[in-house]
């Protein structure tokens, strides 16, 4: 579970991790009432990451600039997200960057420091340059010391560096989190440290013990109540003009379909990751049983065009995937079937909302569900099964502007 900046600095603040006077904006208007001091920065609220590049990130000195600013960003998209809320924030002159996190090593299962004085690291270079100190036993702030000479600070600069770390540490300690970042912090002509951007992922196994957040994240669900909640990945185009629900078992195949999708012009919908069950769930539940119960649901969302699945090896058993949805198109057919003619004789299907199903299986496990399928191919309700994943983003975009009486072929 990944939450928003203004999210994370509301943690900050609490730990006394120095952040910018800021306020969230939920509606451009809300800037002529705005409590800080301008000039500001308008930052939109999404996940993805290079917000600044896509133009989610502006300055502006004027409560006029601002306003047009922000109906910008609203109805920006970045990486098929549109943002529900903005941050408002204090502009800041900066004179150093640096990068700050604290991360948890499943390998050794201990938390590990990272550090570097580069905010917009390179990855490919980052063995390089990143600093590291494992947290081996009791944590003390000889620990953060540590990461701070090694990053190359002395004295005062050292100090409050280090400070920062171990409020960042506790942080990752009290909310039983997998990730806290800071990129960058940032220091002043005088010297004074500010969080200019944060993230953190919660672990999602933990959440029982931390109601807020769990509440936070069922806030962000109720659209999709009757999925499980550890499944859900989100709302992407959330004005309503998502057409293409998105499902895979990973949440790595989840988000790198929404990427493709999005840069090949589609406009995806809910995206739902299947790989696990939700942690709410009282009883044992199947890949086979989420799977059923997310296309059910998605069903009766009327935004959604077409359902795509991109599922890679990990799905074993491929005639169990081709079971489901091969019950899910039959449980729909009376449906079709008993749809209204139009004036040409053809079933509307899309005036009912039954979505098209586009199916990505790769090698063996592509045949198994073919073999399984093909006697719905004589109906003509027959999902699409394709092997390449770039084929199959055009199919559902391409289905997604298809006429009402167009049919999976």
């Amino acid at each position: 579970m990944n939450l928003l900046e203004y999210q994370v600095k509301e943690w900050f603040r609490e730990m006394g991790i120095p952040v910018l006077p800021s306020q969230k904006i939920d509606h451009p208007t809300d800037l002529k009432r705005l409590q800080i001091s301008y000039p500001i920065v308008l930052k939109s609220q999404v996940h993805g990451r290079d917000r600044a590049k896509a133009g989610g990130v502006r300055f502006v000195e004027t409560t006029i600039d601002a306003i047009a600013a922000a109906q910008t960003i609203f109805n920006l998209p970045i990486l098929g997200e549109l943002p529900e809320v903005l941050l408002a924030e204090t502009k800041y002159e900066k004179v150093a960057e640096f990068y700050l996190a604290v991360v948890l090593d499943t390998a050794v299962c201990r938390p590990v420091l990272l550090g570097c004085q580069e905010a917009d690291i390179d990855w490919e270079s980052a063995g390089e340059k990143m600093q590291y100190v494992v947290v081996e036993q009791e944590f003390s702030p000889f620990y953060a010391r540590r990461l701070a000479l090694k990053m190359g600070l002395h004295g005062s600069y050292m100090q409050s560096v280090s400070r920062v770390i171990e409020k960042m540490y506790w942080l990752f300690i009290q909310k039983d989190l997998d990730l806290v970042e800071i990129n960058p912090l940032a220091m002043n002509g005088s010297g004074q440290l500010m969080a200019l951007n944060g993230s953190v992922i919660v672990n999602q196994r933990a959440l029982r013990r931390h109601p807020e957040i769990q509440a936070a994240q069922t806030r962000n669900f109720e659209q999709y109540p009757s999925i499980p909640l550890g499944s859900y990945v989100g709302k992407f185009n959330s004005s309503g003009r998502g057409k293409i629900a998105i499902l895979g078992n990973g949440v790595g195949s989840v988000m790198a379909t929404l990427d493709l999708v999005v840069n090949a012009g589609g406009k995806p919908g809910v995206c739902i990751n299947l790989r696990h069950a939700s942690i709410n769930d009282s009883a044992p539940t199947t890949f086979s049983k989420r799977l059923e119960q997310a296309l059910n649901v998605l069903a009766t969302d009327k935004s959604i065009k077409v359902i795509l699945m991109n599922f890679l090896d990990s799905i074993s058993e491929a005639t169990v995937l081709a079971e489901v949805i091969a019950r899910f198109v039959e449980n729909h057919r009376h449906e079709i079937q008993s749809q209204t003619l139009g004036s040409n004789g053809i079933k509307n299907r899309v005036a009912e909302n039954i979505p098209y199903l586009v199916v990505r299986l790769v090698g063996s496990q592509l045949k198994e569900a073919q073999k399984y399928l093909i006697p719905l191919q004589a109906s003509g309700d027959a999902p699409l099964l394709i092997e390449n994943l770039d084929r199959a983003v055009v199919e559902a975009i391409r289905l997604t502007k298809s006429p009402a009486n167009q049919k999976v072929r």
